[in-house]
């Protein structure tokens, strides 16, 4: 049985192209970046171009990326920095429906004497920006929004809010979290007001264990790893030179397939999506009247859990993942679809399908076919579904 997986959100294959750019940087040329010699000096060649990938597919200047281990390494150290930076601000800014590698980040910064402030969203996972222009103050060090959200698609407006930051923040630094939304939808930093921005590089595409923060020139920083003095005293640790070659290739991969993304992809999203709300009733689209990412798709099914749908789609070979989580035995839906107010018999039957440029219409086919006799057959086990079915 040939999977078809859409889980993209979660992480993404390696495209064959990246892991040949990548390959010959274990084995063979394994110098050490920092190293005096010609053999390290080559690999740091290699680097230098990725860097220069990266940026360009950013809007960036080379010197304003600094290479990581992943987006959740990214996220600490633009909101770290900012704090040490304003050690006189106690107040962070951000929203309900972030990532937990800021939304836990800030929760813990909260317990120990900061003041943090999570701005709410509306049904459709829309923010109230009257509401951040109401909070931001003189003790704000840094507000934290995401560009996408991983499990809707919601995109953010991420250029007024940092605008809003500029005005209203006293110098406050404004910090995205760009993991979902690079990419997908283009991004151009020479035109932006941000400061800091995050990537994980599996979510395009590259290995996991790579990701950048984007640190605007001129925006003061203060390193979250310490050590010795690579990418130019800002993030410390011998590089992950197959990984970063590996990032600047993906990076280069995804300005060329931009468009697919948002035409070809978009399409067969929204195919899906328009047959499931024909073929199985009381079903409901999470922020479907939000601008989203053109390859995600939230959808709720009332009646049923979302584990469930996504075992009897695992024995049909389907990927995807649900809106909601177990945690010590008892089924709560995600903290996402509880800000947005999501009902509770929809919250636990959320499912999120998101697509890369590798699904097919044979797979969007397939799962049209298999989902709508799944979802039934749910129903028929469910008391309230039942009464549903034989009203």
């Amino acid at each position: 049985m040939k999977e078809i997986y859409l889980d993209n959100n979660a992480t993404t294959k390696v495209d064959e192209a990246v892991f040949e750019e990548m390959r010959p940087y274990f084995c063979d040329l394994y110098g050490n970046p920092s190293s005096m010699h010609y053999f390290g000096g080559q690999v740091q060649r290699k680097v230098d171009e990725a860097r220069n990938r990266v940026a360009a597919l950013l809007g960036a200047l080379p010197e304003e990326i600094i290479f990581t281990a992943c987006g959740t390494e990214s996220d600490n150290a633009a909101i770290r920095s900012a704090l040490e930076v304003f050690p006189e601000r106690r107040h962070i800014i951000t929203t309900r429906v972030e990532h937990p590698a800021v939304l836990t980040l800030c929760r813990n910064l909260s317990k120990r004497g900061y003041r943090v402030t999570e701005l709410g969203v509306d049904g459709e996972g829309r923010l109230d920006l009257n509401e951040l222009r109401s909070v931001i103050d003189e003790d704000t060090a840094v507000v934290s929004v995401m560009w996408a959200n991983n499990e809707t698609g919601v995109i953010f407006p991420v250029e007024e809010i940092s605008r809003i930051v500029k005005e209203k923040g006293k110098g406050a630094l404004f910090h995205t979290d760009a993991v979902q939304a690079v990419g997908k939808i283009p991004i151009n930093m020479a035109t932006s007001s941000i400061d800091m921005l995050s990537i994980s590089g599996h979510k395009l595409h590259a290995p996991k264990g790579t990701g950048v923060l984007y640190l605007r020139k001129g925006v003061p920083f203060r390193p979250f790893m310490v050590g010795g003095h690579q990418e130019h005293s800002r993030r410390a640790g011998t590089e992950n030179t197959a990984g970063i070659i590996a990032l600047g290739k993906a990076c280069e991969l995804a300005e060329h397939w931009m468009e697919d993304e948002n035409t070809r992809v978009k399409a067969l999203r929204d195919r899906l999506e328009a047959a499931l709300l024909e073929l199985i009733p009381r079903a409901r689209i999470n922020g479907g009247e939000a601008e989203r990412l053109p390859n995600t798709l939230s959808i709720a099914f009332e009646f049923v859990e979302g584990e469930a749908i996504l075992m009897l789609m695992s024995e049909k070979g389907i990927c995807a993942s649900s809106g909601s989580a177990c945690t010590s035995g008892s089924l709560e839906p995600s903290h996402v679809l509880r800000a947005m107010g999501v009902p509770f018999t929809c919250a636990h039957g959320s499912i999120r399908f998101s697509l890369s440029r590798f699904t097919t219409d044979e797979e969007i086919d397939t799962i049209i076919r298999e989902l709508p006799p799944i979802i039934r057959r749910l129903r028929e086990m469910s008391p309230f579904g039942r009464e549903f079915l034989n009203a």
